[in-house]
């Protein structure tokens, strides 16, 4: 596998992100059909959040981003392009918001996820994250950081 690195997003970033999250996500535009459009404002939240990205070769292959809220940090994006699924960034990304979740003080990641999409479920309880509830299409999962 190319060598791969970690490193803060920045606002030229903006757009190669939103084609990543786009890319990633694509396996579900015909399964869910209320799927938001989970690349828009991706700029902005550069500036107002802590994002990060994954870059191989000078290209960004994957990113997450996490909000910072008053009693946890928020996984609100995490997405790895296609081409590179399965090697492991995804959970690198993760490992990544636990040690941001460490830093920033806070006892818990928080996420949502859509019913649809089984697979991120199931990856994520495989990474310890628990099920919280169930609103609609929308499941709600919480790790506990120590």
């Amino acid at each position: 596998m190319a060598e791969w690195h970690l490193r803060r997003a920045t606002s030229t970033d903006a757009d190669a992100l939103a084609s990543c999250i786009r890319e990633a996500y694509a396996v579900y535009d015909e399964r869910i059909a209320d799927l938001p459009a989970v690349a828009d404002g991706i700029a902005q939240d550069i500036e107002s959040h802590r994002v990060w990205v994954i870059e191989i070769e000078d290209a960004v292959v994957g990113g997450i981003v996490l909000v910072l809220k008053e009693d946890c940090l928020l996984v609100a994006n995490v997405a790895v392009q296609p081409d590179w699924a399965g090697l492991g960034l995804g959970g690198a990304l993760m490992a990544h918001a636990e040690k941001e979740c460490r830093e920033l003080d806070r006892q818990e990641l928080r996420l949502n996820t859509h019913i649809d999409m089984p697979e991120t479920i199931g990856l994520y309880a495989h990474l310890g994250w628990e099920e919280t509830g169930r609103d609609g299409n929308t499941v709600s999962m919480r790790k506990a950081i120590g």
